[in-house]
């Protein structure tokens, strides 16, 4: 993310920190999907088609972080700058189940497939 210019004012006086630290772990993530994305299609000549469940469960994980990253740091900031800032566990949930769902998969694409 960019840093906000001199004129517009912080929403949050907490610059550098919270949520950007926040939104850092989310592009993280979202990296990391993409790797594992790459190492999929590896799988594709050796386990078949099925390999594609695998790619398109992490692409659309990734996307959706990248899709709603501008809202969750938006919401992190105006959190901090109202004293009221609640963990987003919808979001974590459902990354933690895509997750568990993609382990699935790759388990059922190398055991069966």
């Amino acid at each position: 993310m960019r840093a906000a210019p001199a004129s517009v004012p912080c929403p949050h006086e907490d610059p550098g920190l919270q949520p950007e630290r926040t939104a850092l772990a989310w592009g993280r993530t979202m990296m990391t999907l993409c790797t594992a994305a790459a190492v999929y299609l590896r799988w594709l000549p050796t386990h078949g088609v099925f390999v594609l469940c695998l790619l398109a469960v992490a692409l659309c994980l990734a996307g959706g972080i990248y899709a709603t990253q501008r809202r969750r740091y938006r919401r992190a900031a105006t959190g901090i700058a109202g004293e009221r800032l609640t963990p987003d566990a919808v979001a974590v949930g459902l990354t933690a189940g895509a997750c568990v769902v993609l382990g699935a998969l790759g388990l059922v694409t190398i055991l069966v497939f």
